[in-house]
């Protein structure tokens, strides 16, 4: 099933793009004028030219490029970030250099994949109680490695 979003490009870049027919998400193509440095533990927002208008009930979520951040340490530092339906200014990218080694963006480098997810309102409803499960209040690590 597909989803129509219409998109503003002010890049020079192409449109966002999947890369093979299965991908999940499109890449986003960092979209700057002089080349960006990130030092170690840096982080820096990058834009991308794009905006987009999300269909209501519908959100994009961005994330990153797993080579990116296997090879280089460069990773989207709110991952995943949420752009909400209601938005409509440029997209933007938060990376950070978690490695030891400064790094350069370049115009068009792809910074982040971006993917659209459903989601649906809740109605929080007060209660006293709430059902009991196995689990119970069983927090992070309760069950071993």
């Amino acid at each position: 099933m597909s989803l129509k979003v219409k998109i503003i490009n002010r890049s020079k870049n192409p449109l966002p793009q999947y890369q093979t027919e299965h991908s999940a998400g499109v890449d986003l193509c960092a979209n700057i004028e002089n080349d960006i440095e990130i030092k170690p533990l840096e982080r820096k927002l990058i834009g991308t030219g794009y905006y987009i208008e999300i269909p209501e009930g519908y959100e994009a979520q961005i994330r990153p490029r797993s080579g990116l951040a296997a090879k280089s340490g460069i990773t989207v530092i709110n991952s995943p970030g949420t752009i909400d339906a209601d938005y409509r200014g440029e997209i933007k990218v938060c990376l950070v250099n978690l490695s030891n080694e400064n790094y350069i963006i370049k115009n068009g480098d792809r910074i982040a994949q971006m993917i659209f997810a459903e989601y649906k309102k809740v109605i929080f409803e007060t209660t006293e109680e709430i059902s009991e499960t196995t689990r119970g209040d069983g927090g992070y690590g309760h069950t071993g490695k």
